[in-house]
């Protein structure tokens, strides 16, 4: 039974690192996708999210399968209670994924309107993020995971600082309030990704320590 068991925790971690990778990618296309004004990529990554969204049930079956059959405790217990929660994660992330390349064609449509720097350096912080985040659970590395619950912070105040220069271009060109708009609704979807990959880091902690780090972020920086 204990083998039994050792071998489907193995297959699960498989399939999680498979989505993980496929997430990863959807973010890395998306942040492209804004960048290049890449209308193509940005609706192969809107294509894309109903292999994500099968993945994510698949791997949430397989957990409660495990649950079920095997009764698993300690170490196991809290593997399979940390997969559940960041499988949950990382399909939001898919979400986000493809609301950022929605903005993307949108954005990519408009005649002589230049994407912000700013919403390019706050994607490329939300993409390390998430690369970490998976670094971290692959590697069972928790003292990375820690790092992304650091990293938390920085992408909040750009999305903050995002938001009122939105505002401060709205009164200055009026003219451009629907491109502005998409612009400021992108920087909240890569803020949120940033949110979900932080739980996720959060989860290869408990998963890794057995503590339970969430509300006690001064901790942790």
């Amino acid at each position: 039974m204990a083998k039994h068991l050792q071998r489907e925790i193995e297959n699960l971690k498989k399939k999680l690192l498979a989505l993980g990778a496929k997430i990863e990618c959807s973010v890395r296309d998306a942040t492209m996708s804004i960048e290049t004004q890449d209308v193509k990529l940005a609706q192969k990554i809107i294509d894309n999210d109903i292999d994500i969204d099968n993945m994510e049930v698949e791997i949430e079956e397989d957990c409660l399968k495990i649950l079920a059959l095997h009764q698993p405790v300690a170490v196991d217990l809290r593997f399979i209670v940390a997969v559940l929660k960041i499988n949950n994660d990382l399909e939001r992330i898919g979400d986000l994924a493809v609301n950022v390349a929605e903005r993307a064609i949108f954005l990519a449509n408009q005649s002589k309107f230049n994407i912000s720097t700013d919403l390019l350096d706050m994607a490329r912080n939300a993409q390390l993020m998430l690369k970490k985040s998976l670094d971290s659970l692959i590697n069972h590395d928790a003292k990375l995971a820690h790092e992304v619950c650091t990293s938390d912070d920085i992408v909040d105040e750009m999305n903050r600082q995002m938001y009122l220069k939105v505002q401060d271009a709205i009164v200055k060109n009026p003219e451009q309030i629907a491109p502005l708009i998409h612009i400021l609704s992108a920087s909240r979807h890569l803020e949120r990704i940033a949110d979900h990959t932080t739980n996720i880091a959060e989860d290869v902690i408990y998963m890794i320590e057995g503590q339970i780090v969430r509300h006690r972020a001064e901790e942790y920086k």
